[in-house]
């Protein structure tokens, strides 16, 4: 029997099961914090079998690499076209998703060796956080201007890297007012006044 695609449902039972798995996942590492959470807890939340975690990712930390790596960039903020407010955007947004609880909980999973064969989860984390700062720099490139905008390079090296650091570590003073402050010594403005 071949269905006409317009009567297809989209993503189907698997996907319904995914997504359900993934939000009890990310509400459980939230509320508990990772080390706090199994796969049966999960699997309970989600109110589906536990063995249908198990068979699917083996281990809650490739569940949690596959829920850092599904939740991607889909809410980062927009560009409004100025180098240096899509930059700090850019960066802002990336410290919130780190900070959020399980923030890290997830970014460590995703970039564990050996979880899951199929992905490289340190060189997807990369082109993932890449992904987010190039269209900032093309656009920027298109616009002209004197100077020229940064390299990626440039902005992993002094924006990403350091906020990675920073979170990870639980450094104080990791914040908004941080954030602004990198993207300034970066771009060679004075940080605006608090």
């Amino acid at each position: 029997m071949n269905a006409d695609a317009s009567t297809k449902r989209p993503g189907g039972r698997s996907a319904r099961v995914r997504s359900a798995v993934h939000d009890a996942a990310v509400a459980l590492v939230g509320e508990r914090g990772a080390d706090h959470v199994t796969l049966p807890a999960v699997a309970e939340r989600a109110g589906v079998n536990s063995s249908t975690l198990y068979r699917r990712w083996g281990t809650l930390a490739a569940l949690l690499a596959d829920v850092a790596r599904d939740r991607g960039d889909a809410s980062a903020p927009p560009l409004v076209g100025d180098l240096r407010a899509d930059l700090e955007n850019q960066a802002v947004w990336t410290l919130a998703e780190l900070s959020r609880p399980g923030g890290i909980a997830f970014f460590r999973a995703e970039v564990a060796p050996d979880i899951d064969e199929r992905h490289d989860g340190l060189r997807e984390c990369l082109h993932r956080v890449s992904e987010r700062f190039r269209p900032v720099l093309d656009t920027a490139r298109e616009r002209g201007g004197t100077p020229p905008p940064p390299s990626l390079e440039q902005v992993l090296d002094r924006i990403v890297a350091p906020l990675y650091f920073r979170v990870v570590f639980s450094i104080p003073d990791t914040d908004e007012a941080y954030v602004r402050a990198l993207v300034a010594g970066l771009v060679g403005e004075p940080p605006p006044a608090s």
